[in-house]
């Protein structure tokens, strides 16, 4: 073996025994080796579209450092996540210029997180001021879409957003849609409430995603005509999911993934900075929050959603357990489907000529487990033995 090289066997997403070679931070050969892996499998690393916070790093609270980024990149370490889209949430423009100025100087400053962030995800503020849609968004800072602050908060994040989830309901949305598609963003629909010709025209107008289906959405809608069925039959749309159990129940998210078809399905966690930390109770934008031993994190004393706390990991498995898809449809959703959303045939698959990004996991196909063992970065472990 020549220098500088080394060699990961398992079975691929598909069950196949593999053997990859890795140099120079690439995937160089990927072979058939009947006898790899002892049960091992060995995924491409995941991509998590919408993570606001993980490990105790918040994106989105006030005074947001470069430690509080690089510290969420190393904490999805340990999930499996090799590429991740910073989110940042509805707040005044100079807190959110702040935080995506942060994320940027992140960038430029650490080459590991640079490479990490495959793009930023604004979610907001240009969403429903109503209750239900808005979801925990705060209503004092929900406001019309305005291209001039698009273009500011661009800026602020040196030319890095990629993606932006609003509501296309609001006045002026749809040619906001419009020139976000043209000035490279992906608009994303969600915290809305809008109605089948604001969907459709959406649509025509560049809409690619539904944001979270299912969630930031009302309590009780009609059981018909409403904005979660609309989404759901509208093909051009992709769909990203919160499959945690809490979020959307095991039997929705698989009507979900059987309506949309998975292939057009994403996984992600949505994740608040709980994530990742142990049980009990925490403050959270100024609310007491209680993250319980199921990863539900709630107002205290309510039943009420206050954020996310999965990670893609466990999404996979949930997948699986939840919408009867395969393993290889379920890592699919966590890698190869949000590449292709972002434009980037470039990773998220085990091939060669791609970046050397891998997980090395247990599967337990009995329980829907899956366990990260190591996560590979360039060729390089950077969590795990």
């Amino acid at each position: 073996m020549r220098a500088g090289t080394s060699v990961v066997e398992g079975l691929d997403p598909s069950g196949r025994p593999v053997a990859l070679t890795l140099a120079q931070g690439l995937i160089q050969s990927v072979r058939e080796a009947p006898d790899a892996g002892g049960g091992r499998r060995i995924l491409p690393g995941f991509i998590d579209i919408q993570v606001n916070g993980f490990g105790g790093y918040d994106l989105n609270r006030e005074g947001v450092t470069v430690e509080d980024v690089a510290g969420v990149v190393r904490t999805l370490w340990r999930c499996g996540v090799t590429r991740f889209c910073p989110t940042i949430c509805t707040e005044s423009r100079e807190r959110m210029m702040a935080a995506l100025a942060t994320i940027a100087r992140a960038c430029d400053e650490l080459p590991w997180v640079a490479r990490a962030v495959v793009s930023v995800h604004v979610e907001g503020p240009y969403i429903s001021p109503e209750d239900g849609p808005r979801g925990a968004h705060p209503r004092r800072h929900v406001r019309p879409p305005a291209w001039d602050e698009v273009e500011a908060f661009q800026e602020a994040a040196g030319g890095r957003i990629r993606m932006l989830t609003l509501a296309p309901e609001l006045p002026g949305a749809i040619e906001i849609i419009e020139r976000l598609g043209g000035a490279g963003i992906i608009p994303a629909i969600g915290h809305t409430a809008a109605d089948r010709a604001e969907l459709l025209a959406a649509v025509r107008a560049g809409a690619q995603i539904s944001t979270h289906l299912g969630n930031g959405s009302h309590a009780m809608i009609p059981r018909h005509h409403n904005y979660i069925w609309e989404q759901l039959a509208l093909d051009e749309l992709w769909a990203s999911l919160i499959v945690d159990g809490h979020h959307l129940p095991p039997a929705v998210v698989k009507v979900f993934v059987r309506a949309k078809g998975p292939q057009r399905c994403v996984l992600t966690s949505d994740a608040v900075w709980l994530a990742g930390l142990p049980p009990g109770v925490y403050q959270l934008h100024d609310h007491a929050v209680e993250l319980t031993p199921e990863r539900k994190v709630r107002l205290v004393g309510t039943p009420y959603l206050a954020g996310s706390a999965i990670d893609l990991a466990s999404a996979v498995g949930n997948a699986v357990a939840f919408a009867g898809v395969s393993f290889e449809q379920a890592v699919r959703m966590a890698s190869a489907q949000p590449a292709a959303l972002l434009g980037r045939p470039d990773i998220g698959a085990l091939q060669p000529g791609m970046p050397a990004d891998l997980v090395v996991a247990s599967w337990d196909a009995d329980a829907a487990r899956l366990e990260v063992l190591q996560t590979i970065i360039a060729g390089k472990i950077v969590h795990g033995g």
